[in-house]
């Protein structure tokens, strides 16, 4: 059985290698850094628990609770509080719950009267048949109103990608938007007749999905596949480039190299762009002297985004903070895209009688803030809470992590990056890309992507 390289140990990379394991497939993982799990990072101080990235799987497909069981990690798995199913929205400058029903949204004041009647009105908008490419911020309109792009859709897209509605690619940011439209005409149409099919897939929608972690946090899953794989998973050993030979590829490092039958590259596409690859056979344009046939890939944006894990005194927060957390659109003004209630998500993320807000800044609305001092950070951070959640007096708890190139954005136009992966990989013959700047951002999705890529070489 042909060996393989998986490179890059972030949670696609390891799901990948420890299916591929499993599977009695010999494999390597190469990663560049001194741990693995990307960044999937928890760290426990003070009795408070931080996540330094992502706060939560959403558990949209039934291959994320088959890894939680396949890693022996059921009694460590922990579901969210159901009493913590509230999502806010923030208008008139101070957070409105998300309506969670139809009669709930005719009484919310989140939305006025025109946007309301928008809603109502979709099922009668026809579809777009032209082919062309718009964005989630264009789409919105036609279906919807401005309204409902600048107070919803808007904080919607800060929330899962810190990106710009006006930019983020429909068909690619937001696939399953575009498929529901092309296939029942009408969004709310497709709720409703889509439910029957989407209950057979076993798929479930971002908002409707379970959210889980586990007992000492999300870092717990990577650690575990992490050592599963034990000797087989090489940290700080950068890969340098790969070189096409007889039975498949060689993988360059610093320390010399060695040859496996297929690669899995599970790093990010600004990394790919500048990665040596020889012998590479012509594949679509000409790229037979190219020694970076995916050089491309180095346009794809990746905003800078901060995370700022504040504790507080129960005492010094005035809001209830009892739900997921809330989103700000960037038309209220303020410089956090959203704060996450952590400790209202999961038992044990705060001491008794306190309370954890995860907030991000920077993004594609505002990168430069994502650049700022830690101290910075957490002043900007607190005089947006003291507003919005009534926040008072100084955190007794800080976590500043600044992520340079963050979450890429599937920007109109991101098709041709997603055409060269697949020119490539046709041209290559063993040479395989998974992960984030291919098959999803979120968390579940390069899970996903992770499990499907081990499916694939391992038939191959």
């Amino acid at each position: 059985m042909k060996s393989v390289a998986v490179i890059g140990a972030g949670i696609t990379g390891l799901t990948a290698a420890f299916y591929l394991r499993r599977a009695g497939v010999p494999v390597t993982v190469f990663e560049a850094g001194a741990r693995p799990g990307g960044v999937i990072q928890s760290l426990r101080r003070d009795g408070f628990l931080a996540e330094f990235g992502p706060n939560t799987i959403l558990e949209t497909s039934p291959k994320i609770a088959q890894l939680v069981r396949d890693a022996g990690l059921a009694d460590r798995r922990l579901a969210s509080d159901p009493a913590a199913e509230a999502r806010y929205v923030v208008r008139y400058r101070r957070p409105i719950a998300m309506p969670a029903s139809p009669a709930g949204f005719l009484t919310t004041k989140l939305f006025t009267f025109g946007a309301k009647l928008a809603v109502l009105r979709e099922p009668f908008i026809p579809p777009r048949r032209d082919g062309v490419e718009e964005s989630i911020g264009q789409f919105v309109l036609r279906r919807f109103n401005r309204e409902f792009l600048d107070q919803a859709i808007d904080a919607l897209v800060a929330g899962v990608y810190a990106g710009d509605p006006n930019q983020l690619s429909l068909p690619h940011a937001f696939p399953r938007l575009k498929a529901i439209e092309d296939q029942y005409g009408s969004l709310i149409k497709g709720q409703i007749l889509g439910a029957r099919a989407r209950r057979k897939s076993g798929e479930v929608a971002k908002d409707r999905a379970a959210k889980l972690s586990f007992d000492e946090g999300l870092q717990v899953l990577p650690d575990t596949l992490a050592a599963a794989l034990g000797e087989a998973l090489k940290l700080n050993t950068p890969v340098t480039g790969l070189a096409r030979v007889a039975q498949g590829w060689r993988v360059l490092t610093a320390g010399g190299g060695a040859e496996f039958g297929a690669v899995i590259w599970c790093g990010t596409a600004y990394q790919l762009a500048e990665l040596p690859i020889d012998g590479l056979p012509a594949a679509g344009a000409d790229r037979s002297q190219d020694s970076r046939p995916l050089r491309a890939l180095a346009e794809i944006s990746y905003p800078p985004v901060a995370s700022v894990v504040l504790g507080f005194r129960r005492e010094d927060v005035a809001h209830p903070c009892q739900g997921f957390g809330m989103l700000i659109p960037k038309i209220e003004g303020f410089k956090i895209l959203g704060t996450i209630f952590s400790s209202a998500l999961f038992p044990n993320r705060a001491p008794a009688g306190h309370l954890t807000l995860t907030s991000y800044l920077g993004g594609a609305r505002y990168p430069d803030l994502a650049r700022l001092t830690p101290e910075q950070l957490t002043a900007a951070t607190l005089e947006d809470l003291r507003v919005l959640l009534g926040v008072r007096g100084r955190p007794v708890f800080s976590q500043i992590t600044t992520y340079p190139r963050a979450i890429p954005q599937y920007n109109l136009g991101y098709g041709k990056y997603r055409q060269l992966l697949t020119e490539v990989e046709t041209a290559a013959g063993g040479l395989y890309f998974a992960g984030h700047y291919r098959d999803g951002v979120s968390l579940g999705d390069s899970i996903v992507s992770g499990v499907n890529i081990a499916e694939r070489v391992g038939k191959s």
